[in-house]
């Protein structure tokens, strides 16, 4: 049975970064994957801002994605990026924390504007951790309906894009494992 961590990096835990995750986890448990939920407001924040390297939650994720097959990293999109929590968390993990692993990034965005912050800040982060990147999804605030967690997607296009990289990522991990095997 494959195991993927999905990290979300909203400050908000009712944001709409952290629905659209937990509609992917619904779509991965479906499959038969094990998800391992964590988000940024998760963590004691004196950890976060004191660079507690040898805090225990820290080193409980830094495992949990060790063991993992695939991660998953999402953020709303703040001043062009992603969120500065997140990068604080991920500076605490090891370096090379996400070697070989696939990983979908997925950002959340009020504007169509921001739609590179993908590629430009989340994608290039992932590499420098060793990870390989898929080709990620942005979805707009405006595709969100905050009153369905179950299926939070409005717009079509959203939701047939999504099913195409949770699928995607459901075949990486599989070869992946088939390949290290």
């Amino acid at each position: 049975m494959s195991k993927v961590v999905i990290l979300c990096g909203s400050p908000s835990d009712k944001s709409r970064t952290d629905l659209v995750l937990k509609h992917v986890q619904f779509l991965l448990e479906k499959e038969g994957i094990t998800v391992a939920y964590s988000s940024v407001v998760d963590f004691s924040p004196l950890d976060l801002v004191n660079s507690r390297y040898d805090s225990p939650d820290i080193d409980h994720l830094a495992q949990t994605i060790i063991n993992a097959d695939g991660v998953i990293i999402g953020s709303p999109v703040y001043k062009a990026s992603y969120t500065g929590v997140l990068k604080t968390l991920i500076d605490l993990l090891p370096e090379r924390i996400l070697k070989g692993k696939p990983v979908f990034p997925v950002m959340v965005g009020g504007s169509g504007a921001h739609l590179l912050a993908l590629d430009y800040a989340l994608k290039p982060l992932i590499t420098t951790l060793k990870g390989n990147p898929l080709q990620g999804i942005y979805i707009l605030d405006s595709a969100i309906d905050k009153s369905n967690k179950r299926n939070p997607l409005t717009h079509i296009d959203s939701i047939q894009r999504l099913s195409e990289q949770v699928d995607g990522f459901v075949k990486s991990i599989k070869q992946l494992k088939q390949f290290t095997a």
